[in-house]
């Protein structure tokens, strides 16, 4: 599928990283872009840097009243095509640690955000497809989904109980969803990023990120945001792509800290 000036994207966590990456490159396609983050983000900066066609949304993934705005926001600038997932947290925690047993909410609220707030997006951004025209083509798509998942969900390291098992989620998500999408002309992928220089990682110390580099057989380096945007745009102009995980991670398989 190929993103016309009369379509529209949502991209969820569209303030900084790999949402804001995708931002960028995705706003060369002429397409409409509704970046959806959290209040107080830079997501209203980068919109203003990319031009009229891209407009900021305060949301939440978990509330569907949010997700509705910001999905209705995109049918606003053009029919909505694509919806990429890039929200979430990272918040680490062993399951017993010093300072003793993980905290159930701690474990919750990172399955509320990366799974559940993944699978709400979902969910409400299909019922909008539902009644696109189909592109390119009379068997075409009316729309791709893009989920967020990451190589924890299959090298979770220690302290990463919750991140893994909400990612891992993400994962086992993706063909269910895209049976269940499948007869609505709609594709679901996930791409499941290594470790990537995002802002979080940034702040690292110059030797915690030369241990990770080393790590990844080829290229030995931290994965850069714009090559996810790059394996987006590639998903969607795929047609023969649907209910796969794609490891974007250089062949880096995680140790176990």
């Amino acid at each position: 599928m190929r993103l016309t000036e009369a379509d529209a994207v949502l991209i969820t966590g569209g303030g900084s990283g790999l949402g804001a990456a995708t931002a960028r490159r995705l706003a060369g396609t002429g397409a409409g872009l509704v970046l959806a983050d959290l209040a107080g983000s830079p997501a209203a900066q980068l919109a203003g840097e990319l031009g009229p066609q891209v407009r900021a949304v305060a949301a939440d993934v978990r509330s569907e009243e949010d997700v509705r705005s910001a999905v209705d926001a995109a049918r606003e600038l053009g029919t909505l095509r694509l919806v990429v997932n890039c929200a979430g947290v990272a918040t680490p925690g062993r399951i017993i640690s010093k300072r003793g047993v993980l905290g159930l909410e701690d474990f919750r609220t990172v399955i509320d955000i990366n799974l559940v707030g993944t699978f709400n997006v979902v969910r409400l951004a299909a019922a909008a497809m539902i009644d696109n025209e189909p592109a390119d083509e009379p068997g075409g798509d009316r729309g791709v989904m893009i989920m967020t998942a990451s190589v924890a969900a299959y090298d979770g390291q220690i302290g990463q109980a919750a991140y893994a098992a909400s990612k891992g989620g993400i994962a086992a998500l993706t063909i269910t969803a895209a049976r269940d999408l499948a007869d609505k002309q709609i594709r679901v992928m996930t791409i499941a990023p290594g470790v990537m220089e995002t802002p979080m990682m940034a702040g690292l110390p110059g030797d915690t990120k030369a241990t990770l580099e080393a790590l990844v057989p080829h290229p030995a380096r931290l994965g850069r945001p714009d090559e996810y945007a790059l394996l987006v745009e590639q998903i969607t102009a795929n047609p023969l792509l649907n209910g796969e995980v794609i490891r974007l991670d250089g062949a880096l398989r995680m140790p176990p800290r």
